[in-house]
């Protein structure tokens, strides 16, 4: 199992002492996710200042952006870092599209999809010189001249990993990127019954092999160096799944486990404004399964147990350090992920 440090809240300014620190402490790859700032200008500085670490967003919103942006971007982190990028794509909510980036929305299915295609078939225009022709019903790129193509240096095409929680992403993620990056409002259970047989129908039908595809995330984790600090990290989730139980779209998750009322009551809440309550709606067997929980000595067994059989790659909490020693023990656990082949 591969363990990501999430560096989101990292200052711009501080990222290219802190990524080769990351890096030394054993740290798999490093993940920027679109909150308040930009996810690729942290990635381009760390990539001029690490040599092994994965870079990756986890995750970038595509719809603000043309696939043709993302593909130059995306190209240049990739050729910067030798192979160490992987870009990471989400679609946001509806709302966010239309009123936090004034951008149109439709279906995001067959639009993902479609953005995802576009972005390869540019790549294979840039990397083996094929004639750029992909024309779908929302992207359309039919020209590249030579002054456009960036330079090459032969390396593999970066990997593109889809944010998914409902059954039409999970199914799209499956059959045209090249791994799924699960919502943290995940149980075992929803991952057993909804998300891994769409992951494994995905797979087939483009005849591709679950080793050489990405699960990360799943759920949340909560821990520190004694009981204090992790009776406050769960607080935190406590209210993480508050919070996302009371947006529709995550409320196939609790009706798994019979609690679609609850999910109903809490968007009511936010509704009216009680944000400062939703952490008390969650009961602790609701939380237990969401999270894995435990101080550091005890959490790798913890984690082991609750994502062992789903997730590839766990990331810590936004500017949460996990010991070295710690970073090792998760680093034993088997997957199933070997590789991306991207060519």
């Amino acid at each position: 199992m591969h363990v990501y440090r999430n560096i989101t809240n990292t200052k711009l300014t501080d990222v290219n002492k802190v990524a080769p620190q990351l890096e030394n402490m054993g740290y798999n790859g490093l993940l920027m996710t679109e909150l308040k700032h930009d996810p690729f200008l942290p990635l381009a500085v760390a990539a001029t200042s690490t040599e092994a670490v994965t870079l990756a967003t986890g995750i970038a919103i595509s719809f603000l952006r043309s696939p043709m942006a993302i593909a130059n971007i995306a190209w240049d982190l990739n050729e910067a870092t030798s192979g160490r990028f992987t870009l990471g794509l989400g679609t946001q909510i509806r709302a966010h599209n239309e009123k936090r980036f004034s951008v149109p929305w439709s279906p995001p299915g067959p639009r993902m999809r479609e953005y995802i295609q576009a972005l390869k078939a540019i790549w294979r225009c840039w990397k083996y010189n094929e004639k750029l022709s992909f024309e779908g019903e929302h992207y359309r790129f039919t020209l590249m001249t030579p002054e456009f193509v960036p330079e090459s240096s032969g390396i593999h095409l970066p990997p593109v990993t889809l944010a998914a929680v409902g059954p039409v992403m999970i199914k799209t993620a499956a059959e045209v990127a090249d791994g799924i990056r699960l919502h943290g409002f995940c149980t075992t259970k929803y991952f057993q019954e909804t998300i891994n047989p769409r992951i494994e129908s995905g797979l087939k039908a483009a005849g591709k092999l679950r080793r050489n595809f990405e699960v990360s995330g799943g759920g949340f984790i909560a821990t520190g160096s004694d009981n204090e600090a992790v009776e406050k990290a769960t607080e935190t989730v406590r209210y993480r799944v508050g919070f996302y139980g009371s947006t529709p779209a995550y409320w196939p998750v609790l009706e798994t486990h019979g609690y679609g009322d609850l999910g109903r009551k809490l968007n009511a809440m936010t509704k009216s404004g009680e944000w400062d309550k939703l952490a008390a709606q969650i009961p602790d067997d609701l939380l237990e399964l969401f999270c894995a929980i435990g101080r550091h000595d005890e959490i790798a067994k913890n984690i082991q147990q609750r994502f062992g059989e789903m997730a590839d790659v766990i990331t810590t909490g936004l500017n949460e350090d996990f010991p070295p020693d710690l970073i090792q023990d998760i680093q034993k656990i088997k997957g199933s992920f070997v590789g991306f082949n991207t060519e």
